[in-house]
């Protein structure tokens, strides 16, 4: 099934301290780490939703600005829903190193027609390594326009609408979603 993929890279890494997309993890930067593992899906277009043009954006991949005022991921979402010209959309965080190309095929594997797809560990959703269907674009537009910008809200919102399908997250893959929010987590990894 086509796809198109979006990094989300548009935090302002207030914990780190610095942009985490050019932290170096295992000797790479993260945004080449993570854009390596989405270009091996294959998809049909490849964006990177920040809140400016990163200055380490390859020329291939498409700059889709947040919408403003930047709402954290939701606005990347909902910008990047607007601008794909498929029917689904895999979004991951920058700051996932620990996502694997077997995973995310695994939930591509899982989409349907007019329905996504979202890990959950526990009770807790994974939004930020999830696949969402072009249906939900008028949803995000609407929350970006609330007073509840949380991915978590939302995300039970469109499970409890059919639009998205929850995957339990097996107790062997919950390292891949780990992400790197402070110095200490960068720490012998």
């Amino acid at each position: 099934m086509s796809i198109s993929v979006v990094l989300l890279a548009g935090g302002e890494s207030r914990r780190m301290r610095k942009d985490k997309a050019t932290l170096l993890f295992r000797g790479r930067p993260l945004w080449q780490i993570q854009l390596e593992l989405l270009r091996e899906l294959e998809p049909a277009e490849i964006f990177i939703s920040a809140r400016t043009d990163p200055t380490w954006r390859p020329a291939d991949v498409e700059f889709v600005a947040d919408d403003l005022p930047s709402r954290g991921p939701l606005s990347g979402l909902a910008a990047s829903l607007a601008q794909m010209r498929t029917k689904h959309l895999l979004a991951l965080a920058i700051d996932m190193p620990f996502m694997t190309q077997k995973y995310l095929k695994f939930l591509c594997g899982q989409i349907e027609p007019g329905r996504g797809v979202l890990p959950k560990i526990d009770n807790r959703a994974e939004p930020l390594a999830a696949i969402y269907p072009r249906e939900v674009d008028v949803v995000l537009r609407s929350a970006l326009s609330g007073v509840d910008f949380s991915l978590q809200t939302l995300t039970s919102r469109l499970v409890e609408a059919g639009k998205l399908r929850t995957v339990s997250v097996p107790d062997e893959a919950r390292k891949l979603f780990l992400n790197l929010n402070d110095p200490a987590d960068l720490q012998p990894i």
